[in-house]
């Protein structure tokens, strides 16, 4: 396969200022971050709340500017940041969409942008909008005439209109009904083998994650701590924290969890992340040069493809 993107080395850190007389603190939100994304691939981002997630997706979206470090835009996105055919899909549906628009107008956006004539905009937000399953005729009306799914399926018909190659979905199943959920799910199924299309997406629900990614990202607080299959990482996790957190999904008739497992304690705030390991201090496994060194990511023990960055990986 050929990578739609290369993210080498990112970094993006906050600065902030907590007054005139205090000492001015940096929140690191994403440490040496490397990883990429292929084409017709599903590349979930996963972790905690706290963990980066989000502002990584924003990052690759363009929202966002990297302290240092590069993102390199293969030829499919044209070779550079301008113009990338990059588009995201917001977690909230209810304030992603603009309650002053017609959803026509809302759909047909960014074909406005790229200089497109009224009447084909409104065309192809036709098209799209029943691609999405919803009648042409949506576009005539405001967005608080429908319910949360049918605006997630208006969200994902704005993104699909720019004919993108690469959709970063942040979270797009979590303000939704479960009953609506599936519907969702099975949408972006259908949107990826009919349009050949990539995904980067970010979740917390590893049940949605075993379902549709090809290969997974494991995030905390800002560091990548796992990459592999999704076959390999629910099957062998290697890092204790994917571990942790595949041990706290809820089950049923699987027995008791393994005692030292489950995830203690909360996620340290980064604008003092833990010295080397930034995982040691909830970390079962911890020693001594888990405080010290920070790991590097490195295959797992006989899995050449997944990659762990603990010193005392599986």
């Amino acid at each position: 396969m050929n990578a739609l993107v290369e993210v080498d080395n990112l970094n993006l850190h906050f600065p902030i200022d907590d007054g005139f007389f205090k000492e001015k603190l940096t929140l690191r939100a994403l440490t040496d971050v490397s990883f990429s994304v292929e084409e017709d691939e599903t590349l979930a981002i996963v972790g905690e709340s706290g963990s980066g997630k989000t502002t990584l997706g924003y990052t690759i979206s363009g929202l966002l500017t990297p302290t240092s470090g590069r993102i390199k835009f293969g030829a499919a996105l044209g070779g550079h940041s301008q113009k990338r055919p990059v588009q995201l899909v917001f977690q909230d549906p209810f304030s992603a969409l603009d309650p002053r628009m017609m959803v026509g107008d809302i759909v047909a956006e960014p074909l406005r942008l790229q200089g497109v004539s009224r009447a084909e905009r409104l065309q192809q937000a036709d098209d799209v909008l029943e691609q999405v399953g919803l009648p042409a005729e949506s576009a005539r009306r405001y967005p608080h005439e429908f319910s949360g799914g049918q605006r997630q399926r208006i969200a994902i018909a704005r993104a699909l209109i720019a004919k993108p190659k690469l959709i970063v979905a942040d979270e797009p199943l979590s303000a939704l009904d479960v009953s609506i959920q599936s519907q969702i799910l099975n949408l972006l199924n259908k949107i990826k083998r009919d349009r050949t299309i990539s995904y980067l997406f970010i979740s917390h629900d590893l049940g949605v994650v075993h379902h549709l990614a090809d290969r997974v990202i494991v995030l905390y607080l800002g560091r990548i701590m796992e990459i592999a299959s999704r076959q390999d990482l629910f099957a062998t996790p290697s890092h204790p924290y994917t571990q942790a957190l595949l041990e706290s999904v809820p089950r049923i008739g699987r027995g008791r969890r393994k005692p030292g497992q489950a995830l203690k304690g909360e996620i340290p705030t980064p604008l003092s992340p833990p010295p080397g390991c930034v995982f040691h201090t909830r970390c079962p496994r911890a020693q001594e040069v888990c405080r010290r060194q920070i790991p590097e990511l490195l295959p797992a023990p006989g899995r050449p493809e997944q990659l762990s960055a603990c010193h005392f990986k599986d």
